[in-house]
């Protein structure tokens, strides 16, 4: 790989338990079949990446690490090394700089040879006095120290790529600190940026342009999908992949998925992303999503993941909940009202049971990993469901309209299942089942 060639791949850049050594070396293989050429290692809770990054790897951490490299090397995928210093260092001190250059020296000994400085998700103001005596800012300090690694770091390993994820990195592409940022980099230097949010739905050729504009570089993206630390945990971004414009690929140093903790549900992701760096013109992300579902499913549970993922579709990129699940409801509220009641229930429990029934596979699935990993979702899933049966057993088919709600005793019931499918804390149908339960529970209903 040269060192012009667009960057596409992933990084484990996610707040939470880091990937396995065993889940590393699978995904490196993974990359590989699906044509994605870089994988970043820079997980937020490796203590040798954020929080004690001066300290050289142990022993056992550095074979890993050597192991991980061998392995993508021999695959045609490149490893890149992320440091994160920014909440500890002092940019005035060389010794800082002199320990972050120690550690790439470190990791590239195991035969990394990309090279990354995260100043990411720190204050935006200097801390330590020495340095605000300094400099007259952060961006300052920062522009002097990459600047200094990235000569000392060329010198000593000319062939390396080097990338900065900057402290701001998102927005419109022409604020004041990316702006002196990128342009006191040197060209080849990658600059990170996530597009107009930190998550966020869509990434645009207009953007792009700006930010390239500004800042004398083409964004490097920082994809955050399908990403779900943080405030997302209870959420599981298995839906498509959304919102990317086809001239994106040619105006970007590259795109870089952020996974989940979750590394098999992640790659259903990443083979869209796969699909959509290859060919963003003919990309078509429903279709690319249902592969990808069939991929990592297998062909036996396709129809089963298919089902089950409708309902986990919402996410930044996706602010369409559970659409199956949706238009059966709204089928039910036409007939209920327009049509015949009787129908109207027997119709949508029919429904209702049969999005139950099909998941059934995913019991014991074929992919016992991915299996592992989406379960406590499924549960959910299947709560839900459950719920809205016993829910729908109580709608009456008397009388006319859409109840509002139900009466009494029937309306405590639905209100202890809504009670207990939220206790659970994970977002599985969006709003869409949610919404049901409460207008016949009468939850804002005055008694």
């Amino acid at each position: 790989m040269t060192a012009r060639t667009p960057l596409a791949g992933v990084i484990e850049g996610f707040y939470g338990r880091p990937w396995s050594h065993d889940e590393r070396l699978e995904m490196i293989d993974f990359l590989a079949e699906v044509g994605l050429n870089t994988f970043i290692y820079s997980p937020k809770n490796d203590l040798f990446t954020r929080q004690r990054w001066r300290d050289p790897y142990p022993e056992r951490e550095a074979a890993e690490l050597a192991e991980l490299v061998t392995r993508a090397h021999a695959v045609g995928v490149d490893v890149h090394f992320a440091l994160s210093p920014g909440l500890s260092m002092r940019y005035s001190d060389p010794a800082d700089t002199d320990a972050i250059l120690a550690k790439f020296a470190q990791v590239a000994d195991v035969g990394i040879d990309g090279f990354e400085l995260f100043l990411d998700d720190i204050p935006e103001v200097l801390q330590h006095g020495p340095d605000r005596s300094a400099f007259g800012s952060l961006v300052e300090a920062q522009i002097a120290v990459v600047g200094e690694v990235w000569t000392r770091l060329r010198a000593s390993h000319p062939d390396a790529r080097f990338a900065v994820c900057p402290t701001q990195y998102w927005g419109h592409g022409d604020e004041e600190y990316i702006s002196a940022l990128g342009q006191s980099l040197p060209a080849d230097v990658g600059l990170y940026w996530t597009g107009r949010a930190i998550c966020a739905p869509e990434l645009q050729a207009a953007d792009a342009r700006v930010f390239a504009e500004h800042t004398g570089h083409p964004p490097l993206y920082w994809d955050n999908f399908p990403v779900n630390d943080v405030a997302m945990t209870g959420e599981l971004h298995i839906g498509p992949y959304l919102g990317r414009e086809a001239e994106i690929p040619a105006l970007a140093h590259g795109v870089i998925a952020n996974a989940m903790p979750l590394a098999e549900a992640s790659k259903i992701a990443f083979c869209s992303l796969a699909d959509f760096m290859s060919d963003p013109e003919g990309f078509d992300a429903e279709a690319s999503w249902e592969a990808a579902i069939a991929r990592i499913a297998g062909p036996r549970d396709a129809a089963a993941l298919r089902e089950f993922a409708d309902a986990c579709r919402g996410s930044a990129l996706c602010t369409d909940d559970a659409p199956r699940l949706a238009a059966h409801l709204e089928r039910f509220a036409f007939q209920y009202q327009f049509e015949d009641q009787v129908t109207a229930v027997a119709e949508l429990r029919s429904r209702v049971a049969a999005m139950l029934e099909v998941t059934a596979p995913l019991d014991a699935p074929e992919n016992a990993r991915l299996g592992a990993e989406i379960a406590p979702w499924l549960a959910q899933y299947r709560r839900g469901l459950q719920s809205l049966l016993t829910a729908i057993d109580l709608i009456p088919t008397t009388g006319r309209g859409v109840p509002a709600s139900l009466e009494g005793s029937d309306r405590d019931v639905v209100a202890a299942l809504l009670e207990e499918f939220r206790s659970h804390r994970l977002r599985v149908f969006g709003d869409v089942l949610d919404m049901f339960l409460s207008d016949l529970s009468g939850e804002f209903t005055p008694r």
